[in-house]
């Protein structure tokens, strides 16, 4: 099956399948409120079947938008946007802490007949203006499978310290509060994901369950408003994730259903970790965007056949 990308120059780029469908919008625009964080996102995604799967601006977390690269505590500056946690204070309004990230230019840009990819360099920013890291992005969509309902994403980073200081990466739990490793790669699902089932290769339980857990993959399944028909997410790592000789960090799931559906490749959930000056650190993540309701069986069998 193949694809049809499109290009809106200084603002997204698009991919929509051969009906017309749009399963793909990665936004580059810089946001105009700098407390939401200003950074690219994916919104919206949707499945084969048009099935939007991803959430933005909810009333809750405005700065929640589809899938974006996080990071909630950095060497005291908010990368995530909105309120900052505060030990002993709970949330805080705290715009000077609030970073963004820029978007400075697109590398390679290859489109093949079912396969967009490309890569992106961007700027890490803090509020006050100061330039702290330069990352390495890579974007790609392919394995547009008709037959089986499903198409895969995968989202790369290479993030290097420009600062002549450690950067120190942590979360809401690092500072104080339980179970709340929120940092990373995030997807904020639409409002009808909210109660949604997550299973994991060895398991099918609730996101609490789930929650700071460790696996290479998870799937959070949903049925949706308006149409009769369920969705399904998988998040996955790539193996040098969880290799501990090649991570700079070992990761856990930040994966929630209530009170609202989220799911983030934690890089830092109960433990803080520093890059040095100069050094750099990299991630490979897999989502695949799937109709229909999955099993763990249906999932895995579907990934063996994706190789990395």
């Amino acid at each position: 099956m193949g694809i049809r990308v499109t290009h809106a120059y200084g603002d997204h780029v698009g991919v929509a399948a051969t009906d017309g469908t749009e399963i793909f919008r990665y936004v580059y625009r810089p946001d105009p409120d700098p407390f939401e964080a200003r950074k690219p996102y994916a919104h919206p995604v949707r499945t084969l079947a048009g099935r939007t799967v991803t959430g933005y601006r909810p009333s809750d977390h405005r700065w929640h938008k589809g899938l974006q690269m996080t990071a909630s505590h950095l060497s005291g500056q908010n990368f995530w946007g909105g309120n900052c946690y505060v030990h002993g204070q709970g949330y805080v309004r705290l715009p000077d802490r609030v970073g963004s990230m820029r978007h400075d230019r697109f590398g390679d840009f290859t489109v093949e007949d079912d396969r967009l990819a490309f890569s992106e360099e961007l700027t890490w920013i803090a509020a006050g203006g100061e330039e702290w890291a330069r990352e390495s992005r890579g974007i790609a969509v392919h394995s547009v499978d008709e037959e089986a309902g499903a198409w895969a994403l995968d989202w790369s980073i290479r993030l290097t310290n420009i600062r002549d200081e450690p950067l120190v990466f942590g979360s809401p739990t690092t500072e104080g509060r339980e179970l709340a490793g929120y940092t990373g790669l995030q997807w904020r699902g639409p409002r009808d994901f909210t109660g949604g089932t997550v299973h994991a290769p060895e398991s099918d339980a609730d996101a609490d369950k789930l929650m700071g857990s460790q696996g290479p993959w998870i799937a959070y399944t949903a049925e949706h408003d308006d149409v009769d028909g369920h969705s399904t997410l998988v998040f996955a790592h790539a193996p040098d994730n969880l290799d501990a000789g090649t991570a700079i960090h070992e990761s856990h799931w930040f994966v929630r259903s209530e009170p609202i559906p989220t799911v983030a490749f934690s890089w830092a959930f109960f433990e803080e970790f520093a890059l040095p000056p100069g050094a750099s650190f990299a991630y490979r993540y897999r989502i695949l965007v799937a109709d229909g309701a999955w099993d763990r069986d249906r999932v895995a069998a579907h990934l063996d056949g994706l190789p990395w």
